[in-house]
């Protein structure tokens, strides 16, 4: 399992990644808190622990910006022990709330019980098609070890080409699709987010993965 740690107090962000990693865990430690997005579309976590004071934004804020494209479990450690801020914390969709210090078995207890909670969400295949892996679990999309992080709209629409792999989907029975499982898009909302994907696709190597015939649909 791979646990990605957003902290910027270095002392502990060390300390913490060589527990994980003497646990058997794949860690890696951000040292720049800019654009957590743009991390997560190559690192991929199967958890995140997240400080809540961290520079520039909080880490609710970014709990909140993780939120909009991804489920990744998210366990809040911090020295704040207000129980407000582990209200915050959970409604903004935190799955757990750590306050430090605390001994190391505790946070691996923590770890284990998350992860536990997570896999039984998380039931999903991960679909194959010319090398691409499309994870559902984790919302993402992998090619010769690199990855891209996908919408929940991104996913869904990968999900019915894969599923209906090397025969074409009109656009009419991809939006029926979409709107079966609770993603409602009209015609000129699909082909933004098809174009989209392809960008993400393309910055993976996957040019022309995604094939257009007129009158017919897309097929992978």
């Amino acid at each position: 399992m791979h646990i990605l740690i957003i902290e910027d107090d270095a002392d502990f962000r060390l300390e913490t990644a060589a527990l994980l990693r003497n646990s058997l865990y794949r860690v890696t430690a951000l040292e720049e808190f800019g654009n957590i997005a743009a991390n997560l579309s190559s690192i991929c976590p199967d958890l995140i622990l997240l400080d809540l004071n961290l520079p520039g934004q909080s880490g609710f804020d970014i709990c909140a910006k993780i939120r909009r494209f991804s489920d990744v479990p998210i366990i809040f450690v911090t020295g704040r022990s207000d129980s407000s801020d582990e209200v915050t914390a959970l409604i903004g969709g935190g799955d757990d709330y750590i306050t430090k210090p605390f001994p190391p078995a505790v946070l691996l207890a923590h770890i284990t019980a998350v992860l536990k909670r997570a896999g039984k969400r998380e039931a999903e295949p991960v679909l194959e098609h010319l090398g691409a892996q499309l994870d559902l679990a984790r919302g993402c999309i992998r090619f010769q070890g690199a990855s891209a992080e996908l919408t929940k709209n991104e996913l869904k629409i990968l999900s019915c080409l894969f599923r209906h792999r090397e025969s074409f989907v009109s656009r009419a029975e991809l939006i029926e699709y979409l709107w079966d499982n609770s993603v409602f898009l009209d015609d000129n909302a699909l082909s933004i987010h098809v174009t989209r994907i392809r960008g993400k696709l393309a910055d993976l190597g996957l040019r022309d993965f995604i094939r257009t015939k007129r009158g017919m649909g897309y097929s992978i």
